[in-house]
């Protein structure tokens, strides 16, 4: 392993401690999507901090863009990414620095808010990989742009957000990226990176259905008409709808949350449903939206009611080329070992870090957090430890803070061997 290697990992042990302390400082203080100010305020702090040539704020709402210019000549770039938004989920995961914010002025809200995805890790890793960095300044042929992302979850549907802002406000045009990298804590055990040639996550939409009737009283529904057993006919319904889509690629629609205006006895004028369809292959959206849309219009129909169907914040898969991948599993071993690369099985998660993705080129890898264990038998899915196995988005998601260091080493050796010419795409 050349020596640039080696002070990369030294220097990655020497800001572990540092890393760890604002990991829990953002944990414990959670920003939801486009309200990330403090967040965003200690990110730009550190970045100009470090002496870093350039560091751009309030890029697509909160985002931050610092730019490393190298002391070897070289014109390749490198974006390193990371979200930095936070979830309307509350703290169950049990640790000293759980957060108990409560965002008052949310819409929809008010809501606990929480770090149960992970983003806590990705901020304060990418921070550290900055840190890093810097400190070999002299030594690299090119460029790293370290981009901290707002709003990955979603923004409120009325605003404007996320990597595609990012892109459209110009974050990354100067200079361009020739490559784009990005990770995701996940359930695997600690320390593992997993990899999918392929579409790593699926595609993803936000759907809103909204039906209208007419309001009355709860004693007399004969003199309205009640929207609630079409809302009810309608999440049936989705169950077919799976049968109609190819069962070889996996789809699902999902609905979290109903929004009624009615009362105990008070049948409601409108009700309000709100989900997401998931498409493991991206095509497949082109189908499921349409029968969604005829499902709900009909079936709203049938019971005397109307429904207008949106579909939002259209998300294109995580996709990682195998040309890409091939020149990147080699970094990848390097940071973890060889035993500890194993390949995943797709999933229907989303990252809008696809944005970047596919228009810069790139890879997008997971890297594991917590204390669970593989068994070839049982790959890709892994088997709960001691403190057990929780999904991203639960309440008692968790993650040790002993892996962080090797996220930062993970941003540092592929951004090196990126602008030094070994991970390119052939």
């Amino acid at each position: 392993m050349p020596a640039i290697h080696d002070e990369l990992d030294a220097r990655a042990e020497a800001v572990a401690g540092q890393v760890v302390r604002w990991r829990r400082h953002l944990h414990e203080h959670p920003e939801l999507s486009n309200r990330e100010v403090n967040t965003a305020a200690l990110i730009s702090d550190h970045l100009k901090a470090s002496n870093l040539d350039e560091v751009r704020t309030g890029i697509a709402g909160h985002g931050v863009v610092g730019v490393l210019r190298g002391g070897q000549a070289g014109d390749r770039v490198v974006a390193l990414r990371g979200d930095i938004d936070a979830l309307p989920v509350p703290d169950l995961c049990g640790v000293p620095f759980t957060s108990h914010v409560i965002d008052q002025q949310y819409p929809g809200g008010p809501f606990p808010v929480s770090h149960a995805c992970g983003h806590d890790c990705h901020t304060a890793m990418l921070m550290g990989a900055a840190t890093v960095l810097a400190g070999v300044r002299e030594k690299l042929p090119g460029t790293v742009l370290f981009v901290f992302q707002p709003a990955e979850e979603g923004p409120p549907v009325n605003e404007k957000g996320g990597a595609r802002e990012m892109l459209a406000e110009g974050a990354l045009d100067d200079p361009a990226p020739t490559m784009a990298f990005g990770f995701h804590v996940t359930p695997y055990p600690k320390g593992y990176i997993g990899y999918r040639v392929g579409n790593q996550f699926g595609a993803s939409c936000l759907v809103r259905i909204t039906l209208t009737g007419q309001q009355v009283h709860g004693s007399t529904p004969w003199m309205g008409i009640d929207p609630m057993p079409a809302a009810g006919a309608i999440l049936t319904g989705i169950g077919q709808l799976y049968r109609q889509i190819s069962a070889f690629d996996p789809v699902t629609v999902s609905i979290g949350h109903v929004e009624d205006v009615g009362r105990f006895n008070i049948i409601g004028q409108t009700l309000t449903l709100w989900g997401t369809i998931r498409c493991a292959v991206e095509h497949d959206m082109g189908e499921v939206q349409p029968r969604l849309r005829t499902l709900a219009t009909n079936t709203a129909a049938a019971y005397n009611c109307s429904a207008a169907v949106d579909f939002l914040q259209d998300v294109p898969a995580v996709h990682n080329e195998q040309a890409w991948m091939d020149a990147g599993l080699p970094t990848f071993r390097r940071v973890a070992g060889d035993d500890r690369v194993v390949p995943t099985g797709a999933t229907l998660g989303y990252d809008d870090v696809s944005e970047f993705v596919n228009r810069y080129g790139g890879l997008y890898v997971t890297l594991g957090v917590q204390d669970t264990q593989l068994d070839a038998a049982a790959l890709p899915t892994p088997i709960p430890g001691g403190r057990g196995l929780f999904m991203n988005h639960n309440p008692h998601f968790y993650a040790d803070d002993d892996t962080l260091v090797t996220g930062v080493r993970l941003h540092a050796h592929v951004a090196y061997d990126h602008l030094s010419g070994v991970l390119v795409s052939e």
